[in-house]
């Protein structure tokens, strides 16, 4: 046996790589314990051991090569390790259950699997999960992430979404309760953390989005009209863009329109396609919106299917709708607002809401034509269809709008519905 000591001269240096196989030097030195040495390759590796019984078996544990790690780090090291063994622990067993367990990546996919699959807001959720959880946290083991770790995560993902970010702290609730509740960590470190725990700098309540306020003046409603179609803007994109003003529709409901959801006059937006109801929608087509129906059909050469077809048949993304605005900022007259900046798609949507109350229409009326749900008992207890009152508050917008696009004061407009075919 020989004591094994560090530098050029040392034992460790000097000692001889076998032929083939390897070669193990037990360490004599008097605060070695008893099976602590250095093990040599034939390649002149050399690492330090243990080499220990458990239940009669026996164990050989790497603790680390030379010269990484010194021989006096790699005796303390065997020490604590010694100890662990006397007490009844296997390090070597726990090590390799360590390897076994799952990181938050492997986690997340199981419980996507599990609880997201087949679901109608599956690619939300799929979205916060893969996008933001498992770029920050997914290589980390499930036991080694601490509370402060997904603070850190929501609060740095708040700073540039706030309505992202709280989805964010629910879903790593969920995924940290569903490796609870297999035993994989003792308890969920994260399953009090409330939305007020998140902070950023200026923000007094930072997982709740800016409410926008935005909506299109005359002139910038105008200009889109005048210039949609011309400015170089993919048609199919410029007359979804419109559709969402004469309905007031969600984009992403406007952009996956479907021919089989047309009959006559009216628009049924089926509840699958509605994220945020679970109800169908009915909305009355007035004549501007069947022109640009007319329009869109000639645009796709009258193939069936999906009214506004980007390519192959398949429908308008909604994404296609927002990357595509802010590329014609100044062709369609769009405007920076000190508070909201340019307008987005979906302030067309709350334009022509604000039309429909300058209109006089009851809220109630304008919640029902842009296709949100009365709350409370009288949603529960009122089921009449209001199909005259969407009908005539939809006429009333375009004959606004009508008196817009004219340059007039719509609100000085006669009682006449005006085609906005005129006003082209």
């Amino acid at each position: 046996m020989t004591k094994l000591t560090d530098g050029k001269s040392g034992t460790i240096a000097k000692a001889e790589a076998p032929v083939k196989g390897q070669r193990l030097i037990f360490d004599e030195h008097r605060d070695a314990p008893r099976g602590f040495g250095l093990r040599i390759t034939a390649k002149d590796s050399k690492a330090f051991i243990l080499k220990y019984r458990v239940d009669g078996a026996e164990r050989r544990m790497t603790i680390g090569q030379w010269p990484a790690w010194s021989v006096e780090a790699a005796r303390e090291k065997a020490r604590k390790l010694t100890v662990q063994i006397d007490e009844g622990d296997d390090p070597l067993d726990a090590k390799r259950r360590r390897r076994a367990e799952p990181t938050i990546a492997d986690l997340s996919a199981e419980w996507l699997e599990k609880h997201a699959s087949g679901m109608k807001s599956e690619g939300t959720i799929r979205a916060i999960v893969n996008g933001s959880l498992v770029p920050a946290l997914g290589r980390r083991k499930v036991t080694d992430v601490r509370r402060r770790d997904v603070i850190d995560m929501v609060e740095k993902k708040a700073a540039e979404a706030p309505r992202s970010a709280a989805q964010l702290l629910i879903y790593a609730r969920k995924i940290m309760t569903f490796a609870a509740d297999r035993e994989i960590i003792e308890a969920n470190p994260v399953a009090d953390l409330k939305p007020a725990s998140i902070t950023v700098k200026g923000r007094r309540d930072p997982l709740r989005p800016n409410r926008r306020e935005r909506v299109l003046d005359a002139d910038e409603i105008r200009a889109l009209w005048a210039n949609a179609e011309t400015c170089g803007m993919h048609r199919m994109t410029a007359l979804a863009l419109k559709m969402i003003l004469v309905t007031g529709q969600r984009p992403g409901e406007v952009a996956g329109m479907h021919e089989a959801e047309i009959e006559g006059r009216w628009w049924t937006i089926p509840a699958e396609r509605r994220g945020k109801t679970e109800t169908a929608n009915a909305v009355y087509l007035t004549d501007t919106a069947l022109e640009i129906l007319d329009a869109a059909a000639e645009a796709r050469r009258h193939r069936a299917g999906h009214i506004f077809q980007a390519r192959r048949g398949e429908p308008l993304e909604r994404s296609t709708l927002t990357k595509s605005v802010p590329k014609y900022t100044e062709a369609l007259g769009n405007k920076a607002d000190p508070t909201d900046g340019h307008w987005r798609p979906h302030d067309l949507r709350r334009t022509m809401r604000t039309g429909l109350s300058a209109c006089g229409f009851s809220r109630d009326v304008a919640k029902i034509v842009t296709g949100h749900v009365i709350p409370g008992v009288d949603g529960i207890y009122d089921r009449h269809h209001y199909r005259p009152e969407r009908k005539a508050a939809l006429e009333a917008w375009e004959h606004r709008l009508g008196a817009i696009l004219e340059g007039r004061d719509p609100d000085a407009a006669d009682g006449n519905v005006i085609p906005l075919e005129a006003a082209r």
